[in-house]
């Protein structure tokens, strides 16, 4: 992510030193329609540092950088769309008017800003749905976790084919938990913990009579969901 920050950051680095060099090294007049054109051309360079803030540094970036490319890509095209008419208004800054310039750079920084904030209002969107998502299938996530490692605990092969089968039939369960699903699940829990227990203390049928136990609580479970949907 810092390498990439950092690229990122040396390229706005050589577009404007790059942009300062034809800007001054052509003969171009410095009147007003030059140096509008030219502050608004800095103003695209410099609004990179927004996006490589969005989507590298700030908080939990990491996790949604993905999101983030949108930003990016609505910089570079406002930065190469803004620096294009720049140019050629400080080429022809004897025959344009200050108005024209000042009109069509607006235009321009409105249609970015307005993409800005557009992007960024979907990142933080997607990014709070994703955060609701793995908090509703943090549950169920959890005890698929706890009988898939249980199964390799099991000393006896049937019991361990009996909760291998539990565990695949957690596993292409629906993780999604819900207000309607919380007693069952509830109960779901209570006997995985007594499954562990029992797995633990080596009590072979006890914990195949939960394993089926637990089969049938998760069935039930299986048909709330697809009530509820």
């Amino acid at each position: 992510m810092k390498k990439n920050a950092l690229r990122m950051g040396i390229l706005v680095a050589v577009v404007l030193v790059a942009f300062s060099v034809i800007a001054f090294a052509m003969p171009f007049s410095k009147n007003a329609v030059f140096w509008i054109s030219y502050y608004f051309g800095v103003i695209a360079v410099g609004a990179q540092c927004y996006t490589l803030y969005q989507t590298f540094f700030k908080e939990s970036a990491a996790k949604s950088r993905l999101y983030g490319l949108p930003i990016i890509r609505i910089g570079l095209i406002y930065m190469v769309v803004q620096l294009l008419i720049s140019l050629i208004f400080m080429a022809a800054a004897d025959l344009s008017p200050v108005w024209l310039p000042v009109v069509l750079d607006i235009l321009v920084l409105g249609a970015a800003v307005s993409g800005f904030v557009a992007a960024d209002v979907v990142k933080d969107e997607i990014h709070r749905q994703e955060q609701a998502i793995k908090r509703d299938t943090a549950p169920m996530r959890e005890l698929q976790s706890q009988v898939r490692i249980l199964a390799g605990q099991c000393e006896d092969a049937q019991l361990r084919a009996d909760v291998s089968r539990l565990s695949e039939a957690l596993q292409y369960s629906d993780p999604v938990s819900s207000e309607a699903l919380a007693e069952i699940e509830q109960e779901l829990a209570e006997n995985v913990s007594e499954l562990q227990k029992a797995v633990m203390e080596g009590e072979a049928s006890a914990a195949r009579a939960l394993c089926q136990r637990t089969m049938n609580v998760l069935a039930e479970r299986n048909r709330l969901c697809k009530q509820n949907k």
